[in-house]
């Protein structure tokens, strides 16, 4: 009727008052500080056995400024990733369609946890024509190195002269779960890392990889140089450039230069050519 008409009119525009409100408010909360949520893995301690290769980089060192665009910085590299049960059954065939030719797949972390896509995950990049590795994730506050490097041993970190495995990795970083240095003195860490490489090289003839971040092992075990001699280094840093190494290695080995890359996050450079690579395969 008539009559209503400037009533539906009023009813109208408070309606659409209202929803302006409510769009403004939320428009608040979404931008106010903090009220966005962290990327997972960023700032978020995870469970026992979720950690993965890098994870206390992004929780200490800040999230990855990268694009996940390969660095341009060497003459000869060889595309690699790391994976973990973060991933899942992982697309082994894109990865190698875009160029990656070496994998490491976390075995184990501690003395009792053991990934549980690791045969889909090692096996699948070997089959796809990769050459691969496994790595071990340390808690070094929670049982001692020799403890840790038998159990990785015996649960996918073991060796094969075969061209196409490569040596196990030591995944040393700020620990995710607590204090930076797991409440180790420096002389005590290195202490540890001593024994696990010792018993790893017993147990499977090769000197274990170290992944570690510069920042890390300044504080956490005084930047001791006593391991560069042996142990291949793979530097940890979201950047265009390596940046300054841990004191006693000259070069680095992996670089881990982005957790934003294509198919999987975490991607690496071999500091060389494939027959380098290969090299390291074979010992």
């Amino acid at each position: 009727m008539p009559g209503h008409g400037p009533r539906k009119a009023r009813r109208r525009r408070g309606i659409l008052y209202a929803a302006a409100l409510f769009t403004s408010a939320l428009a608040l909360l979404v931008t106010a500080p903090g009220a966005a949520s962290a990327a997972p893995g960023d700032t978020v301690p995870p469970k026992p056995g979720e950690a993965s290769m890098g994870v206390g980089v992004r929780m200490h060192e800040g999230g990855d400024p990268t694009d996940g665009t390969p660095p341009r910085t060497l003459d000869a590299t060889v595309h690699g990733v790391d994976v973990s049960s973060h991933q899942g059954n992982v697309s082994w065939s894109t990865l190698w369609n875009s160029g990656v030719r070496w994998a490491y797949v976390k075995a184990t972390e501690g003395t009792s946890y053991q990934n549980p896509y690791f045969a889909q995950q090692y096996n699948g990049s070997y089959n796809i024509g990769m050459i691969r590795g496994a790595y071990h994730f340390a808690l070094p506050g929670n049982s001692s190195g020799s403890a840790q490097a038998n159990y990785f041993a015996d649960h996918g970190g073991g060796w094969s002269k075969d061209g196409k495995t490569l040596p196990g990795v030591l995944d040393i970083e700020y620990n995710p779960y607590g204090s930076t240095c797991y409440g180790l003195s420096q002389s005590a860490m290195v202490s540890w890392i001593r024994d696990f490489t010792d018993t790893y090289k017993a147990r499977t003839g090769r000197d274990a990889v170290i992944y570690t971040t510069t920042d890390w092992w300044t504080q956490c075990t005084g930047n001791n140089g006593g391991f560069g001699s042996t142990n291949p280094l793979w530097i940890a840093r979201y950047a265009s450039s390596p940046g300054t190494l841990p004191n006693g290695w000259g070069y680095y080995t992996f670089w881990q230069y982005t957790s934003t890359g294509p198919t999987v996050g975490d991607h690496n450079l071999f500091n060389g050519a494939m027959d380098r690579l290969q090299a390291l395969a074979n010992g």
